[in-house]
This record gives C-alpha cells, sequence and structure tokens, in this order.
C-alpha cells in the first residue's frame, strides 16, 4: 500500500464535510485548508531511486488523494499529468474518493472510453439526499472499479437500487466530540442492502457517538476502527 497526495487542501462541500480531519488537522497546524496546493510528492508515482528503479514497487494499492479531493476545481490544471502517470505505472491500482462525482466525465482524459483498468473510483455519500444525487450519476458513469464508501454515515440511507456494479460498500460513522451519532442499525441496513445484492461491504469505523440496542456509547477516536473490526460483520 502507497499514498499519493498529489495535492493537498480542500473545501467543504457538504454535511459530510462538518468535522473534516483535514481541516481539522489543519487548523491545529494553522494551515488554511482552503488553500489548494501541489505537493513536493506531485510526481512520486514515477519517482525512481539511484539504481533506477521505481520508488513505489509494482503491485501496490496507491491511495490517491486523501487529503483532497482527485476531482476539486483547483486541480484542474495538474490533473492532465496526473493521468499520465497513471497510465504509465500500469502495475499500480490507483484508489481515489470523491464527493464531486459530477465533474467526473470532466475530469478523465479524453481517451477514457469504458475506463481505467486499474482505477477504483470511491463515489462518498453521508445521507439519502447526497445518495440519490450522487449516485445515480455514478450509476451510469464508465468506471471499471467502481466502490460506495458511506462514511460519515449520519442518518439511514438505502442505496439498494444503486448497488448494480459496485465492487465495495464501506461504512464508518463521524469522529469528533460534536459529531453526529452512528446508529448500529443503519450499518446492518446497508449490510443486507449489500447480501442481497452479492456487493462486498466493510463495516469500517464507529463514531465517536455510537448508538446500539437503545444504549449510546462515547468512544475514543482511537478505538473507532477496532471496534468496528470487532462487530466482525464484514462480508
Amino acid at each position: 500500500m502507497a499514498m499519493w497526495n498529489p495535492w493537498r487542501g480542500c473545501h467543504r462541500h457538504s454535511e459530510g464535510c462538518k468535522y473534516c480531519y483535514i481541516h481539522k488537522g489543519d487548523l491545529k497546524r494553522g494551515i488554511d485548508t482552503n488553500n489548494i496546493v501541489r505537493t513536493d510528492s506531485f510526481y512520486a508515482p514515477v519517482a525512481v531511486n539511484k539504481r533506477g528503479e521505481y520508488k513505489i514497487k509494482s503491485g501496490q494499492v496507491v491511495y490517491l488523494c486523501f487529503s483532497s479531493d482527485f476531482l476539486i476545481e483547483e486541480a484542474d490544471i495538474w490533473r492532465s499529468e496526473c493521468w499520465e502517470m497513471i497510465r504509465k505505472r500500469s502495475d499500480l491500482h490507483f484508489v481515489f474518493l470523491t464527493k464531486r462525482i459530477e465533474r467526473f466525465m470532466d475530469c478523465v482524459p479524453k481517451d477514457w472510453g469504458n475506463g481505467c483498468d486499474n482505477v477504483t473510483v470511491g463515489c462518498t455519500v453521508e445521507n439519502q439526499d447526497r445518495a440519490d444525487y450522487r449516485l445515480s450519476i455514478f450509476k451510469s458513469l464508465p468506471i471499471k472499479h467502481k466502490n460506495i464508501i458511506c462514511q460519515p454515515l449520519i442518518e439511514r440511507v438505502d442505496i439498494s437500487k444503486y448497488l448494480d456494479n459496485i465492487a465495495l460498500v464501506a461504512v464508518g460513522g463521524e469522529s469528533d466530540r460534536n459529531a453526529r451519532p452512528l446508529d448500529y442499525e443503519w450499518v446492518l441496513d446497508i449490510r443486507e442492502q449489500c447480501i442481497s445484492h452479492n456487493v462486498h461491504f466493510e463495516f469500517r469505523q464507529c463514531g465517536t457517538h455510537f448508538r446500539k440496542d437503545g444504549r449510546t456509547y462515547t468512544l475514543k477516536t482511537c478505538d473507532l476502527c477496532s471496534q468496528a473490526r470487532k462487530a466482525d460483520i464484514n462480508v
């Protein structure tokens, strides 16, 4: 696994961004998250060592743009160069998430065609309104590998009519002392939707405030992922 952040910075885009970890971390460091800048690791996929070998070894999954959104408008001037590197490194598999799926066809190469074998796109949704808006677009896009990311999930959602040709649905709660609670019943509901459509399901993290069996628990940030794993409900 490798990380590639060719730029950093983002703007809050919808309700799911309210307690964004990027904004919170930048605030502590005195960084303006709304300033989108190209990073020193822009050319990471094609960087080589002294022997001329790629630093990112063949066969790895590369998580792309996890300190921003790959489809953010300010990055339009840089993205085509990223696509060239993705094409060149066909031995790697690139994964990115976006809340801006409506921009997708304006942000891919002209020869995109039916999609790219080594790219997985995750469409992020947080409530029913955003699920219906984004997934209705996502459903029709020419993408070979599609994931749906329900994180942070802030209400019960029905995504069953959008699950055709989806490889994975991941669910997680919100992390913040003021976070909106995650109800375990919502998680189980999405799990059943995935089972019915033969789609892989992952429960990635609880919320800071987690409701189960009529009780609300407050969890430490460091325990959110481990508690989700203990539920043992991935399929």
